[in-house]
């Protein structure tokens, strides 16, 4: 089973028990995060899109850390002006574990359970 999540102005692929690294999120190491614009999900040969997202559906993680990636070269030039222009740039991002992926008869279930209890 797998998920299309949509997160900072991005589209990831997720499933459970993998991590991803997505645009830098605000929280601290071991909370947990909830993603909830899920496009599409997609168990077996079931497949359920969302126009846009799916309703009642979410993916449950837990954030890794955060970090920077490999640094790029910025250089822009004018040609015969003598304009010179180098700066380097490195993204953050926040690596987070998918623990759950959840559709939305899965959570009527789990609200059910909690309630017999």
């Amino acid at each position: 089973m797998y998920a299309i999540v949509e997160t900072g102005g991005k589209q990831y692929q997720v499933e459970e028990g993998r991590y991803l690294d997505v645009e830098l999120l605000e929280g601290e190491k071991d909370s947990k995060v909830v993603f909830d614009k899920i496009v599409m999900i997609v168990n077996g040969k079931k497949s359920k899109v969302g126009q846009p997202y799916v309703s009642g559906a979410s993916a449950e993680g837990t954030i890794l850390g955060n970090g920077k990636a490999k640094k790029i070269i910025v250089y822009k030039q004018r040609p015969k002006k003598g304009y010179r222009k180098k700066q380097g740039h490195r993204q953050g991002y926040t690596r987070v574990m998918i623990n759950k992926i959840r559709t939305s008869a899965q959570k009527k279930a789990s609200t059910a359970e909690t309630a017999a209890e």
